[in-house]
């Protein structure tokens, strides 16, 4: 048994679920240092190699997603949500937990039901500009909800709409650098315009091919590029041999590709611009730098979440949207250089940027789960 409160996180299945589970988990223990976290998430999913490597307390459960392309699969989905669902009551019963947060994806769904039926206070977070199926679906036993774009609220019962709040993505703090601290990390020159590449933790194939048929034209001359113009390129593991053998080919010096940017803050505030996709945590943390972008959304995302995340920050003018379908190294260049050539432009995005962001999203949420407690008489 647990000496102080308990409090289960639970949301996964992909890292765009988990880390915001670990991000509230980690600033609610800075708030409550007596409390305890315990984690539920899926044993097909990140979270089973992540929860281990940091020593959390957690269970792993049987419950799968929905396999959209398979629909007559639906029954094992169905089988492994009922043996989840019971082992998570026997769970709850257990450590008789006083609040429980969910961050969304299948992982988090049996969770959430059990703390609705058992009548433990429920906090939901929604990373997207609209609410997967577990946020819908748990709206309404919920006793909080905190959103990340405003845009979510007009996609949820309107029933529940006098408990959401929008408080942002809770990504990890960015310690504070320099641009010429940041740049100097990379070895890039101090005047230059950095544009970052980036298509995730693992990389994007599809990214990674447009990219380099973009630095291929350049190098053979039927593209222009400004000489103060470097490329700081994250291209996933898996891809890294690949490209990295191509720029050897090509005699590039402007260009500086990486498996992976462990340290992505820095690489932030060393960028002017980023050629991302637009995954709800990445463009969370372009707009706590005040970083513009240039997002390709993955076409195959869940429900589209990741072209609607895209167009409502375009819409904000803190970012411009070109589509994976068609998309050409010619075209993609194209756009770059129109804003590297206009500073006014580049200046307004990161205004409007700036505007959109919620650094502190960790630590509000933290709080509401802190003031979930005082239902049980454990809140400071």
């Amino acid at each position: 048994m647990h000496d102080g409160p308990v409090v289960v996180f639970s949301g996964g299945g992909t890292g765009g679920h988990l880390y915001p589970a670990l991000a509230i988990a980690d600033a609610f223990r800075q708030l409550r240092p007596d409390a305890s976290a315990f984690f539920v998430g899926a044993t097909r999913g990140i979270e089973s190699r992540i929860l281990p490597q940091r020593g959390e307390d957690h269970v792993l459960l049987p419950v799968l997603g929905i396999d959209r392309a398979r629909p007559l699969s639906s029954w094992r989905t169905g089988l492994a949500l009922l043996r989840s669902l019971y082992s998570v009551g026997e769970l709850f019963r257990r450590l008789r937990p006083e609040a429980v947060v969910v961050t969304g994806g299948y992982a988090g769904a049996p969770a959430g039901f059990v703390a609705g039926l058992m009548g433990i206070p429920l906090l939901l977070q929604e990373q997207n500009s609209v609410p997967g199926v577990s946020t819908r679906v748990l709206s309404r036993m919920a006793s909080a909800i905190h959103i990340a774009f405003p845009e979510a609220l007009t996609h949820l019962p309107a029933s529940v709409q006098d408990r959401v709040q929008v408080s942002g993505n809770p990504v990890r703090p960015a310690p504070h650098h320099s641009t010429e601290v940041a740049r100097s990390e990379f070895s890039l020159p101090r005047d230059a315009f950095v544009v970052l590449v980036t298509g995730g933790s693992q990389g994007s194939k599809a990214l990674n091919a447009v990219v380099g048929d973009a630095v291929r034209g350049v190098a053979e001359g039927r593209l222009q590029r400004p000489d103060t113009l470097r490329l700081l390129w994250s291209t996933g593991p898996s891809h890294f041999d690949g490209v990295s053998n191509a720029l050897t080919r090509l005699g590039t010096d402007w260009v500086t590709a990486l498996p992976y940017i462990e340290e992505m803050p820095v690489a932030l505030a060393a960028a002017d611009l980023a050629v991302s996709r637009s995954g709800a945590m990445t463009t969370a943390e372009f707009l706590n730098q005040g970083l513009p972008a240039l997002l390709v959304p993955l076409p195959s995302a869940a429900a589209n979440h990741q072209a609607h995340n895209a167009e409502a920050l375009a819409t904000a003018g803190a970012a411009r949207v070109m589509a994976e379908q068609g998309l050409t190294g010619e075209a993609l260049w194209a756009e770059i250089m129109t804003l590297a050539s206009q500073p006014s432009a580049l200046k307004a995005m990161r205004h409007a940027a700036q505007t959109r962001a919620l650094p502190g999203a960790a630590n509000t949420i933290a709080a509401a789960v802190n003031a979930l407690l005082s239902a049980r008489g454990s809140a400071l």
